[in-house]
């Protein structure tokens, strides 16, 4: 799953070219659900970089608490407003790494999973519009999960789908065939991501000073399907 997200003030150039940039990147070293980030869609036909609220929120939601942070690829089919959303409105959260939790025998301990360059990358999501009236709009959206590889497996069974440049455009395009978009969603090349320890500090969403990601173990990679240990 996707807890939280760790963005730094990320080059959009670095990403993608020719991006129209509508908003500054929204910077957080721990954001959580139910906040505002940075959200690339396609609109008429250039891409925009935008903000948008954690938190799927159909005009119809009564209760923002129930807004869905996260949509299982398997099942897009099953809820009416991701199967909508999928067919024509997909997205990408550009970030720098995702914070999942381990289950230890007394207590979870934080993780930070980045590319193992520490380059920034994207992840796979979806969004829906939503009018507060005839002048006034906002966006929302859901990142999308899949199972995980190596060297994942040994931390979380979920984390959302990552999306390269070179596939950017066709997985925004709602001219792409559900097909072909479908296969888009799969676990992240083994080599391209590690997970290395960081403070405990992270589990509050309060805390949002940048020495929350800070390493405190060796990163984990996968190299021919086996986990060792890195410097960090």
């Amino acid at each position: 799953m996707a807890g939280r997200l760790y963005i730094e003030a990320l080059d959009t150039a670095r990403l993608l070219d020719d991006v129209v940039i509508d908003h500054p990147v929204v910077a957080s070293p721990n954001l959580a659900p139910r906040h505002w980030l940075s959200m690339l869609r396609l609109e008429q036909g250039h891409i925009h970089l935008g903000r948008a609220f954690w938190g799927m929120t159909p005009s119809w939601l009564k209760v923002l608490n129930h807004a869905p942070h996260c949509a299982r690829a398997e099942s897009l089919d099953e809820r009416r407003m991701f199967r909508e959303a999928f067919s024509a409105r997909r997205c990408l959260i550009p970030v720098s790494g995702v914070y999942i939790w381990k289950q230890l025998p007394r207590q979870k301990q934080p993780f930070l999973i980045t590319r193992v360059d520490r380059a920034p990358f994207m992840l796979a999501g979806i969004w829906c519009r939503y009018m507060t009236d005839t002048r006034t709009a906002f966006d929302s959206m859901a990142l999308i999960t899949v199972d995980v590889d190596a060297p994942l497996t040994p931390l979380t069974d979920r984390f959302p789908a990552v999306i390269g440049a070179e596939q950017a455009a066709t997985w925004l395009s709602p001219e792409t065939p559900l097909v072909q978009a479908r296969k888009l969603l799969a676990p992240a090349p083994p080599a391209l991501l590690g997970a290395f320890p960081v403070e405990r500090l992270v589990n509050d969403p309060a805390n949002q000073q940048w020495h929350c990601a800070r390493p405190t173990g060796h990163m984990l990679t996968a190299t021919r399907g086996a986990i060792h240990a890195t410097g960090h």
